[in-house]
């Protein structure tokens, strides 16, 4: 079952929901986000290719691991800093069993999280898709170009006189 987590381009607020061949519509402003097709059918054969993101329908996605990448670096940070202090107790072994241990973690948790679909301009996450082979891993040159891109926008908005 594919789920896509999505914000409403309407009132910004964060959803997530299941894909079938009806519409999305946003929960909080009722603003219909998208129309996913019939290969998200419920009776659907497990085809559900996603070729260009659903709610802003650009073309360019990524695959990364559906991790949080703000508690993976707490986990590195953490295991730095311990051995740091065993290090500076001179417990040499403490400190390599520490970072021996964080990079065991590191690695289990790299081969026991599934991978995410994101896009680039909008953010929106699909999960549960059965393929994802045919997309690209995180590209920072595209990433930067639609980073550059929100941020002329937006300041093109704020110069705009009203």
């Amino acid at each position: 079952m594919a789920r896509l987590t999505f914000r409403c381009p309407s009132c910004q607020v964060t959803q997530s929901a299941v894909l079938s061949d009806a519409d999305l519509c946003c929960s909080a402003c009722s603003v219909k986000v998208c129309t996913p097709g019939p290969q998200f059918a419920a009776e659907s054969s497990g085809q559900q290719a996603v070729d260009r993101c659903l709610v802003c329908g650009s073309p360019e996605l990524f695959v990364r691991k559906d991790f949080p990448q703000r508690l993976g670096v707490t986990i590195v940070a953490v295991g730095f800093a311990a051995s740091c202090i065993t290090w500076n107790y001179h417990w040499v072994v403490a400190t390599f069993a520490i970072l021996f241990g964080t990079a065991f973690i590191d690695v289990a948790l790299y081969f026991l999280m599934g991978n995410v679909l994101e896009c680039y301009q909008c953010h929106s996450q699909y999960r549960g898709l059965p393929e994802l082979d045919g997309h690209e891993a995180f590209d920072l040159e595209v990433h930067e170009r639609h980073r550059q891109q929100a941020a002329r926008m937006k300041a093109a908005a704020n110069d705009t006189p009203m």
